[in-house]
């Protein structure tokens, strides 16, 4: 131990992996940064190249609502700190700014518990990885020395996720379906309808995304049940109806 910011985190996130006696993944640094930074729960968002983020790592049950509105809605901290490739801190959500530039997830959000939302990118380089969230039950901003933190938090998880490459098919690599809250039936569910929605729509995987999150949104349902509902074949979503050539010629 050297004393160094980045080797103090790096033992909290091993202290984490060993605690629940698997490899160090990811998803530790996600969890170690709850209680480093004083918030109230993390989660972590990878984005794979075709560009459809899985959520990968919840702490608590708000924690996943949180990630999962911002994939269903299509807006937030999150995805505004991943296209500017820098933090984005929400330190009261029920303010009039958080409100004008996040008018639903702004109150979707304090509903669901959360008053503040510090989002961070994992990117190295032109490299981009996903997002990692954290939340507080009460608004206020991070100290200087709480983002120090979460900023190598974040570096730590990026690290570790590109490591993995999202694991590979023999389940080598670091352990990122190990979390506290088991989000292994989450992304199934969700990338098997998508794949279910390429061939009843005939569009491509980015598209079927779009198209499955657009379903739950205009619906007011959870990302996850329309998928379990598409995948058990109790919804089918159909195609959009071509172009009319009425009055032509």
């Amino acid at each position: 131990m050297t004393g160094s910011r980045p080797a103090r985190v790096w033992g909290l996130v091993a202290g984490q992996a060993a605690r629940r006696g698997g490899r160090v993944s990811a998803g530790d640094a996600c969890a170690a940064a709850v209680t480093a930074v004083e918030v109230s729960g993390a989660w972590l968002i990878a984005v794979p190249g075709t560009g459809a983020g899985h959520l990968m790592q919840a702490t608590n049950e708000v924690s996943e609502l949180l990630a999962e509105l911002e994939l269903t809605l299509g807006e937030g901290p999150g995805r505004d700190a991943a296209a500017a490739g820098g933090p984005v801190l929400a330190s009261a959500l029920g303010a009039g700014g958080a409100a004008r530039r996040w008018p639903v997830f702004a109150v979707a959000a304090c509903a669901a518990g959360a008053a503040a939302v510090f989002t961070f990118p994992l990117q190295v380089g032109a490299i981009r990885a996903g997002v990692m969230g954290l939340y507080r039950e009460r608004p206020g901003p991070l100290s200087a020395f709480q983002l120090g933190d979460a900023l190598v938090f974040a570096d730590t998880a990026t690290l570790l996720l590109l490591e993995s490459g999202h694991q590979t098919a023999d389940g080598a690599g670091s352990d990122l379906r190990a979390p506290p809250l088991d989000l292994t039936g989450y992304r199934a569910e969700v990338d098997q309808a998508t794949g279910m929605l390429t061939e009843q729509l005939g569009v491509g995987i980015a598209e079927a995304f779009i198209r499955l999150r657009a379903y739950a949104y205009v619906n007011d349902l959870r990302l996850t049940d329309v998928a379990r509902d598409i995948v058990a074949r109790r919804l089918r979503l159909q195609p959009d109806p071509a172009p009319s050539h009425e009055g032509e010629g």
